[in-house]
């Protein structure tokens, strides 16, 4: 549905560069990266607002690189909502339709069917200064749905809402996702959008896509530093990598940790995820391949999870539930044993 060559926008201070990125019809892909990275230049470039400096873009097969704004099919939704303050709601979201030139009785028709949907028809005759940032954020996304794009461009839509209201909206992006099945691009900061929503996630940095894969892939297999320190891979270690009976051996400051990975030597990065690591205070019958014994040195209980910090030589962040952290009644100072299997381990140059 959307394919983008060589797409390059300078700004300036932002820059999008050299992007290459092909979108499924139907497929809900979801982009983050740090302040400045360019993602929010790459939505307005394809949706007409900026002409690229260099690349192109097509979408539904159809070459709209010069095309403007209004023939493209896509719409835009911005996370600080854009609405009209002197229209009402209706006129909000009639107000493409009208410049469209459609019919009264069609235009009505959308609006009462997406105000529905989005459960805001008991709204429509309310100013937008009368309504709470949810239902702002409903209105301006049924304002660009009522328009039938072939792509919706969703701007960091949810990041000015609460946290209650936010968690509502997701779950209501993905009912509409389902239900309408359209094309989705879709920009933000929390990583809990990317688990909830995306189909595939793409990160950028310095204005060029770092990398992109499902969810899973993206966060459990980073392909770079930048990547791991990004999505938050806490045990995050550079080593020497060398071949050990069919898996890799790691050497960080002396201490050995095994990976599935093979046929990557040198100097490499070495990954696992604090959920992935077992903690015991006693030595574990297992068959997991890594094995630590350190001392707590700190403990985070943030009252849904425990975030506890071992030194066991080399420092390991391991993350248990609320549960287990108070089965265990484990506290700063005391000796405990952790172990997690090769597979855990992922490894990167």
């Amino acid at each position: 549905m959307l394919k983008i060559f060589n797409l390059t926008k300078d700004l300036g201070q932002f820059v999008a560069r050299d992007i290459t990125l092909e979108i499924e019809k139907g497929e809900y892909m979801v982009i983050i990266g740090p302040t400045g990275a360019g993602k929010t230049i790459l939505l307005e470039t394809i949706a007409g607002i900026y002409s690229p400096d260099e690349g192109s873009i097509f979408i539904g097969g159809k070459d709209v690189t010069d095309l403007p704004p209004r023939d493209r099919h896509v719409c835009m939704v911005y996370q600080d909502y854009m609405l009209f303050p002197h229209l009402n709601i209706r006129e909000n979201i009639a107000f493409g339709l009208k410049s469209r030139g459609c019919s009264k009785d069609e235009t009505d028709k959308k609006v009462e069917e997406i105000a529905d949907f989005l459960t805001i028809s008991h709204l429509l005759d309310r100013k937008p200064d009368t309504l709470s940032g949810g239902e702002q954020q409903r209105t301006a996304i049924a304002r660009a749905l009522v328009m039938d794009p072939v792509v919706l461009l969703l701007d960091e839509p949810l990041s000015a809402l609460d946290g209650r209201t936010r968690d509502k909206l997701r779950k209501e992006l993905k009912h509409l996702h389902a239900h309408y099945r359209i094309t989705v691009l879709h920009v933000t900061h929390n990583f809990e959008e990317v688990f909830s929503l995306a189909d595939r996630v793409a990160v950028m940095n310095d204005g060029r896509i770092a990398q992109i894969g499902k969810p899973e892939e993206v966060f459990r297999r980073p392909n770079s530093e930048f990547i791991a320190d990004f999505v938050g891979v806490e045990n995050l270690f550079s080593g020497i990598c060398t071949d050990l009976d069919g898996a890799s051996a790691i050497d960080v400051d002396g201490h050995r940790i095994i990976s599935n990975t093979c046929g990557i030597g040198g100097r490499v990065y070495a990954s696992i995820r604090p959920e992935d690591i077992l903690v015991s205070t006693e030595p574990f019958e297992s068959s997991a391949r890594n094995r630590f014994h350190g001392k707590i040195d700190d403990i985070a209980d943030n009252g849904t999870f425990a975030r506890i910090s071992v030194d066991a030589g080399i420092p390991f962040i391991v993350i248990l539930t609320r549960l287990g952290f108070e089965e265990m009644a484990l506290k700063e100072g005391d000796m405990v044993y952790l172990t997690f299997k090769a597979s855990s381990v992922h490894v990167f140059g």
